[in-house]
């Protein structure tokens, strides 16, 4: 399926080296602000306490956020599940006072019962008709946990994808498609730290995804380069490369545009919850298509990649083959 078609070749890779620098300089400012910055991350890495509750009718989660912060909380998030009336809220541990002994267990069990007490009073003074269900703890412990859960699955999915791209195609185009993808990663925490976004498990979630959706654009422009090669026979390898991401523009089009409309609508009529969700997949197909293009395909060029690399090419016929003796 096509929206449109370009006749003429856009020369893409004539322009690859300074679209690269960009890159390269984005690259260095991403990694600069992670750093500086750092990522905020949420009570699902850093460790908190998680309240669930029920109202009589859907429950307003920016109204329940706002009650809670207005005591003096950071990083409280409000969630609906299972039905709207239902509503998780997620809150930090208490701060254990400046130049105080570190505190027991005890202690600290005792300082989360009194911040959930005092939450739970202010939801109360608001909505009289609020049933408090169950209270838990996430400790720093679990926090650190989930967040090496989170690297490893980012490495796991790193190296599934450089072996598919590997045997399906050849290494030259699994380095470059892992750099790319790495480019978008690491872009994507850049933006996070930058502006401090909250950073917590649906992003996470959003990063895994761009990494499949990104390498899933970089596939398509290798098969047609593969293509390419069996049809250009007289073409250059950069003509061919040229030729390749031209004829896919429509289809990336189309793809991009009818999932960033899903997205934008996350953006838009999501709330809070699924904010930062959003914002990295906004940022991941943007700089997915942009990488795919200008990262991705520039670099397997310059590791010369060449007709033979994904064509056999024909033995010729002995001549001596057949012959009576």
């Amino acid at each position: 399926m096509e929206l449109f078609r370009i006749k003429k070749d856009i020369p893409f890779m004539r322009h690859a080296l300074i679209f690269n620098v960009i890159s390269a300089l984005t690259f260095v400012a991403a990694v600069f602000f992670l750093l500086t910055r750092g990522l905020h991350l949420s009570v699902e890495f850093t460790g908190g306490t998680t309240m669930e509750v029920s109202y009589s009718k859907p429950a307003d989660t920016d109204k329940i956020r706002a009650t809670v912060s207005a005591l003096g909380l950071e990083g409280v998030t409000t969630q609906t599940f299972g039905r709207a009336q239902d509503v998780v809220i997620r809150m930090p541990l208490p701060k254990q006072p400046a130049g105080a002994p570190k505190l027991t267990e005890k202690q600290m069990n005792d300082l989360v019962t009194a911040q959930n007490d005092k939450v739970f009073a202010a939801l109360q003074a608001v909505d009289p008709d609020v049933v408090k269900q169950r209270t838990a703890a996430v400790g720093a412990q679990v926090g650190d946990e989930l967040a090496h859960d989170g690297v490893m699955a980012l490495l796991f999915v790193i190296v599934g994808v450089m072996a598919y791209l590997a045997i399906r195609f050849e290494w030259k185009y699994a380095v470059s498609a892992i750099i790319a993808n790495l480019h978008d990663v690491v872009i994507i925490l850049g933006f996070f730290a930058f502006f401090g976004w909250e950073f917590d498990l649906a992003v996470l979630a959003a990063v895994l995804a761009v990494l499949g959706y990104s390498v899933n654009e970089s596939v398509v422009i290798f098969d047609r380069i593969r293509e390419n090669f069996l049809k250009l026979r007289k073409a250059s390898v950069t003509e061919v490369i040229d030729n390749a991401i031209t004829s896919t523009i429509s289809r990336t089009v189309i793809t991009h545009g009818c999932t960033q409309m899903m997205v934008l609508s996350m953006l838009l009529f999501g709330g809070p919850t699924l904010h930062g969700f959003a914002i990295a997949l906004t940022i991941g197909i943007l700089f997915g298509i942009y990488s795919s293009v200008f990262v991705a395909a520039a670099i397997a060029m310059w590791l010369g990649v060449k007709r033979e690399d994904l064509i056999k090419p024909v033995k010729e016929k002995d001549e001596t083959d057949g012959a009576v003796v």
